[in-house]
This record gives C-alpha cells, structure tokens and sequence, in this order.
C-alpha cells in the first residue's frame, strides 16, 4: 500500500480540535451559560431562557440569574426569589401572590396584569418597571425602588409603600 496517500490520524486531528474547543468553551463563552433545562434551584441561571407557563409553585430560586427570562403566565406563587436578578424579566399575567422577592433586582422587569397579593418586594429596585393593572393588594413595597415604574390600574389596596405607609382601599395607580 502506497503510504502517500494515507490520510492523517484522526486522534490527532481530534485532539487538537477538541482542546480547541474546550478553550473556545472555557474563555470564549464569558463565564457560565445559561442551561434552561436546569432544575429550579437558589443561584440557577435561567439568563434569557423562556419558562412560559410553567408550574414553578413554592420554589427557592434565591440569587437566581434570571435576566431577560420571561415567565408569561407562569405560577410561581409562594416562590422565594430573594436577591435574584430578573432584569428586563418578563412576568406578563404569572402568578406571584405571597412571593418573597426582597432585594430582587427587577429593573425594567414587565410584571403587567401580574398576580402579586401579598406578595413582598422589600428593597426591591423596581426602578422603571411595568406593573400595570398588577394586582398588589396586601403587597409589601417597604423600601423598594419605584423610580419610573408604571403602576397604571395597578390594584394597591392594603400594600405597604416604599416609605411604610399603608394604601388605602380604592389606591389604584398609586398609594393612598
């Protein structure tokens, strides 16, 4: 057999790309990737993924990165998401009521038509963020950010504002 026409050793091209890639994977990709298969976890990284409609009841996704995940008429009631980071987040008509999102990052998050009775968001930056025709009954704001917030129709009875003080019956939009 002529040994000019014997084509290279594929271990050895193997080698090289894989050890390629792992580079490619380890420093290319900018740290961790989101793996939106990944189970509900406090810490889990959900960056960008879509949860839509999901059953996600009493779950502890604690310092959770949910950046610009959307949760559209998904049921996390009783979920625990304290310190997590849901900017641009979208939580369009879930339901969120007795949620604990104390010191959440929610900046820009959407929240429209959300469920969020009794809900806490205690430090909470809602800096810009669309809560309209939210309902927030017995909600607590106490030291949230609201900067910019969109609370149109947002239902407000029983909450307690950023500055403590408790909202009326019939505080629709705003506390009073």
């Amino acid at each position: 057999m002529d040994k000019t026409n014997t084509p290279p050793v594929p271990a050895a091209i193997n080698l090289k790309h894989l050890i390629g890639l792992l580079i490619v994977l380890a420093v290319g990709a900018g740290g961790a990737m989101a793996a939106c298969t990944d189970a509900a976890a406090d810490g889990v990284n959900w960056r960008r993924c879509y949860m839509d409609g999901r059953d996600l009841k009493s779950v502890s996704l604690s310092q959770a990165m949910l950046r610009e995940a959307t949760f559209q008429r998904s049921d996390l009631s009783g979920a625990t998401l304290t310190g997590a980071d849901a900017y641009r987040a979208k939580f369009l008509s879930a339901r969120l009521d007795r949620v604990v999102m104390d010191g959440a990052r929610l900046i820009e998050a959407d929240l429209t038509r959300a469920e969020l009775s009794g809900a806490s968001l205690k430090n909470a930056d809602l800096r810009n963020a669309k809560l309209v025709g939210a309902i927030m009954k017995g909600a607590d704001l106490t030291g949230a950010r609201l900067d910019g917030a969109d609370l149109r129709n947002a239902d407000l009875a029983g909450a307690r504002w950023a500055d403590g003080r408790l909202c009326g019956e019939g505080s629709v939009g705003q506390c009073h």
